[in-house]
C-alpha cells in the first residue's frame, strides 16, 4: 500500500508534464518557466538538460535576460491584465525564441457537460463569459479571444494544439486543422474539476463536434506555440500515456513529413520500446500484416498510414451490413490465430484458479481493432508492445470482441456481442476472459495506485443519468419519482408496471424485502406469464383498486409514455425503478437506549448459511453487533446451498432464518436471493457501511476483490477471527459418524 501511494504521487505529479514532454527542445538552451519550481521545471532540466529559471515573480521583475524558450502553463488566466503580461513575455524572448502557452478554454466541451469552472467553482460561468460573476481570481478565454490577445501582443506567428482531456492530464494533442481518425471514446477517459455536477458523457460528443467543424473550438484546453521565425514544431498529433507509470509510459508523435515516432517517456521504458520492435518483427515473420517499422536512436519509427482504423471500419460495416461484419470479424480472428502456434495446456485466471485450454505460444494482447488499420482489404496491425507466453487463445479473441463494443454501446442493439462470443465458442467462458482482460488493463492503467485520484476526477455514470433526469423535474418531483421510490409503501399493495428486464431485476433484488401484489404490462402477449410466482396482467386491474390502496413502480427504461398513461388513468402514487441505481431503503426502528455507545460503523451486514447454529455463528454476530449500530443478516437459501456448496443443509431454510432473526444481536434477517447472492447486490439492497466475515476468507483473492469493490463505494469489509473449535462442517461430520 505504501509503494502504491508513492507510485501514485509520482504519476499524478508527472501527468501535466506530458503537454511539453514531447516538444523538440534544443538541449542546453535557456528556459524561463513561469510557475512553481516543481515537476515540470525539473523535467526540463533532467530530460532536456536545459538551464531553467522557474519564477513566481511578476515578469516585469526579470530584467536584462533573454530566453530561448518561455513556458507558461495555466497562468495567463490568473492575470488581471493578460495582454500586458504577454507583451512583457515577448520582450524576454531571444530573437528565435519560442513561447509555449497552456491555457484552458471557457467554451470547452467539459463545461457544457456540467463541469464546474475552475476559477468560480460554478457551472456554466465561463460559457456565459462570466457575466454573472463578481470579482474574479481568474478566468478562462475562448480560442478566438486567445488569438486576439496574441495578435495584440505582437505574437503574430502561433500554432494551436487542442488538448484533451485537459491541462492536468494532456493525453491527446491535435494541431490546428488535424482531426481524430478514431473513436476517441476508446482512447481516453474524461476527467473533471467537479464530476458530481456532470450530466453528459463527453467522449460520445466528440464525433458530432468533428462532423460539425466544432472540435477545435470546443477543445477543453490549448497548447499554443508562439515563434518569431516561423519555425514551428512539426507535430500534427501527439498521444501520451504517462498514467501507465515509468515502465510503460509512451509518447507517440505523428510528424508533418509522414513519419510516426514512438518513444519511452522515461529511460525505464526503453525496454518496452525494444519489446515492441521485437513483437512486430515476430508478427511480420509469421505473415501477419503489420506496419513496417524500425528502431532508430531509441525510438520506434514507422510511416503514417492514411487509412481508417480497424475499429472505425468495423463500426461502419456493422451499421451497413450485418452479414459482412461477421465475415470481417472472422477474418480478424483468423489473423489472430495465425499470429502464433497453438497448444493445449494449463493457465491461471484472474482469480488464481487453474484450468486447461488452448494456448498461444506467444499471445499478443493488443491484437484488437483499435490497433489496426484496414488497408488493401485486410487488417494491418501496429503498437503490439504487449505479449505473454502461454497465453489463452480465448483471452485474445475475447479482447477483440470486448474492445470493439467498448466505445459504441449502441452497436449492441444491432448485433449483440454474445452472438460473437457464441460464434467463437467463448460464451460459457466469457467471464473468465473478461476478468483476465480487466486484470491486465487495471494493472497497465495503474487503477489500484490511482484509485483515490480517479475517484476525485472521474464521473460516476449512474450519477450522470440522475443529473440528466433532475434537469427535467422540479426538486420535489424528482425526489419522489426517482429517489424515494419506497416511501409511503407501508400497508399498500406494490404493483410493477412492465414485465421485461427491469421488472425481473427488481424481483431478483427486492422481493426479499417487498411483496409484489401484481405485475402489469401493456403487451397482451405477456399476460399470464409469471415472474417469481407473480402473474403478469393487464393495466386494467388498476381501475379496480381504490386510490391510496396501492403504489406503482414503473419498471421500463423508456418510462415517459407510461407516466402519461398512469396520469390519464388518475394514478398519482408511482415511482420509477432503475436497476442501475442504489436506493435508500426504509429500515426497521432501532431500539433506543439511555446508554450511547460510539461504534465504528452504523449499518453492518453478515451473510451465511447458519446451518446447525453454533457458537461460531454466535461469535461473529456478537462481534458484528459490537462494531455497528444496526446489523442485517443475509441467510442462504436451501437451493443455493445445494447448487453452490453441493451439499444438503441439515436445517431447512425457514428454521435457519427464524433462529437468526431470534438472535438478540440481529436487527434484520432476510433470504439472500439466489439470482444475486454476492456482495454487490447486497450492498445495493441494504446500503451497509461494512460487511463482516470470518478470517478464513481474509486472504482469499475473491474476498479481497469484494473488499476493494466496497471500498470504492465508501464501505468496508472487516474479517473477524474464525472460531477454530466449532464449525458446521465438524458438527455434520460428528452427526454422520454417529448415525453410521
Amino acid at each position: 500500500m505504501k509503494d502504491d501511494k508513492i507510485e501514485a504521487r509520482k504519476i499524478i505529479g508527472d501527468l501535466p508534464t506530458a503537454i511539453i514532454r514531447w516538444y523538440p527542445f534544443k538541449k542546453g538552451s535557456k528556459v524561463l518557466f513561469l510557475g512553481e519550481d516543481g515537476t515540470a521545471a525539473d523535467m526540463l532540466r533532467r530530460v532536456f538538460r536545459m538551464q531553467v529559471l522557474a519564477s513566481n515573480f511578476e515578469v516585469a521583475e526579470i530584467v536584462e535576460e533573454k530566453f530561448d524558450y518561455i513556458v507558461c502553463l495555466g497562468l495567463i488566466e490568473l492575470s488581471y491584465e493578460p495582454l500586458n503580461v504577454l507583451m512583457k513575455i515577448r520582450k524576454l524572448l531571444a530573437p528565435n525564441g519560442k513561447l509555449l502557452l497552456g491555457m484552458n478554454n471557457r467554451l470547452g466541451i467539459r463545461y457544457f457537460c456540467g463541469d464546474r469552472d475552475p476559477y468560480t467553482n460554478t457551472t456554466l460561468e465561463g460559457v456565459e463569459n462570466y457575466r454573472h460573476a463578481g470579482k474574479l481570481l481568474g478566468r478562462m478565454y475562448s480560442k478566438s479571444e486567445i488569438k486576439d490577445l496574441l495578435l495584440e501582443a505582437g505574437l503574430v506567428q502561433h500554432k494551436f494544439y487542442s488538448v484533451l482531456p485537459n491541462l492536468e492530464e494532456p493525453t491527446l494533442l491535435f494541431a490546428e486543422g488535424q482531426l481524430p481518425k478514431e473513436n476517441l471514446a476508446n482512447r481516453l477517459i474524461p476527467s473533471y474539476n467537479y464530476p458530481l455536477t456532470v450530466f453528459m458523457e463527453e467522449e460520445y460528443l466528440y464525433q458530432s463536434l468533428i462532423d460539425n467543424g466544432m472540435f477545435h473550438a470546443m477543445s477543453n484546453a490549448y497548447l499554443i506555440e508562439c515563434v518569431e521565425d516561423g519555425n514551428f514544431a512539426d507535430a500534427l498529433y501527439v498521444t501520451s500515456s504517462l498514467e501507465r507509470g515509468i515502465d510503460n509510459a509512451m509518447l507517440t508523435i505523428i510528424h508533418e513529413n509522414g513519419i510516426v515516432t514512438k518513444e519511452a517517456a522515461y529511460l525505464e521504458g526503453e525496454e518496452r520500446i525494444r519489446q515492441l520492435a521485437e513483437n512486430m518483427e515476430i508478427l511480420r515473420r509469421v505473415g501477419v500484416p503489420v506496419v513496417d517499422g524500425r528502431l532508430k536512436n531509441g525510438r520506434y519509427v514507422m510511416p503514417y498510414i492514411d487509412e481508417p482504423i480497424g475499429q472505425i471500419y468495423l463500426r461502419e460495416l456493422l451499421r451497413k451490413d450485418k452479414e459482412k461484419i461477421l465475415e470481417a470479424m472472422d477474418n480478424f480472428r483468423e489473423i489472430i490465430l495465425a499470429s502464433s502456434p497453438v497448444h493445449f495446456g494449463k493457465f491461471t485466471d484472474a482469480n488464481d484458479n487453474t484450468g486447461e485450454t488452448e494456448l498461444f505460444d506467444i499471445g499478443f494482447l493488443d491484437m484488437v481493432p483499435l490497433n489496426s488499420f484496414f488497408k488493401d482489404d485486410t487488417f494491418v496491425f501496429f503498437d503490439q508492445e504487449f505479449s505473454r507466453e502461454n497465453c489463452p487463445v480465448g483471452l485474445i479473441i475475447s479482447r477483440m470482441i470486448a474492445s470493439f463494443y467498448a466505445s459504441v454501446p449502441e452497436l449492441e442493439n444491432v448485433l449483440p456481442r454474445d452472438n460473437l462470443y457464441a460464434r467463437y465458442g467463448l460464451l460459457e467462458t466469457k467471464r473468465t476472459w473478461l476478468e483476465m482482460e480487466w486484470s491486465f488493463l487495471r494493472t497497465l492503467r495503474k487503477e489500484n495506485p490511482l484509485f483515490e485520484y480517479h475517484k476525485k476526477i472521474r464521473r460516476n455514470d449512474a450519477l450522470v443519468v440522475a443529473n440528466r433526469k433532475r434537469l427535467n423535474y422540479p426538486a420535489r418531483d424528482y425526489r419522489r419519482l426517482f429517489l424515494d421510490i419506497f416511501n409511503g409503501l407501508d400497508g399498500k399493495k406494490l404493483i410493477l408496471f412492465g414485465s421485461g428486464k427491469y421488472a425481473r431485476e427488481f424481483m431478483k433484488l427486492y422481493r426479499v424485502r417487498y411483496s409484489v401484489y401484481a405485475i402489469v404490462d401493456n403487451n397482451a402477449d405477456a399476460w399470464g406469464q409469471e415472474i417469481n410466482g407473480v402473474s403478469v396482467q393487464s393495466p386494467e386491474i388498476l381501475k379496480k383498486l381504490r386510490s391510496g390502496e396501492y403504489k406503482v413502480l414503473i419498471c421500463i427504461k423508456q418510462f415517459q409514455s407510461i407516466m402519461e398513461q398512469l396520469e390519464d388513468m388518475g394514478v398519482e402514487d408511482y415511482g420509477i425503478f432503475d436497476p442501475g441505481k442504489s436506493y435508500s431503503v426504509p429500515r426497521l426502528p432501532v431500539a433506543t437506549s439511555s446508554v450511547v455507545i460510539n461504534k465504528p460503523y452504523h449499518i453492518g451486514y453478515v451473510a451465511g448459511v447458519f446451518d446447525l447454529f453454533h457458537i461460531g455463528h454466535l461469535n461473529i454476530l456478537r462481534r458484528a453487533k459490537e462494531h455497528c449500530d444496526y446489523l442485517i443478516v443475509g441467510v442462504v437459501s436451501d437451493r443455493q446451498v445445494r447448487e453452490y456448496k453441493k451439499v444438503e443443509p441439515f436445517v431447512p431454510f425457514n428454521e435457519r432464518l427464524d433462529m437468526v432473526r431470534s438472535c438478540k444481536f440481529v436487527d434484520e434477517a432476510h433470504e439472500i436471493p439466489i439470482e444475486s447472492p454476492d456482495t454487490d447486490m447486497a450492498w445495493k439492497l441494504y446500503h451497509f457501511d461494512v460487511q463482516f466475515s470470518g478470517s478464513d476468507y481474509e486472504n482469499d483473492p475473491v474476498w479481497i476483490a469484494k473488499q476493494q469493490w466496497l471500498r470504492e463505494r465508501g464501505a468496508e469489509m472487516v474479517f473477524f477471527p474464525y472460531t477454530e473449535t466449532t464449525s458446521s462442517t465438524k458438527l455434520k461430520k460428528l452427526i454422520e459418524e454417529r448415525l453410521i
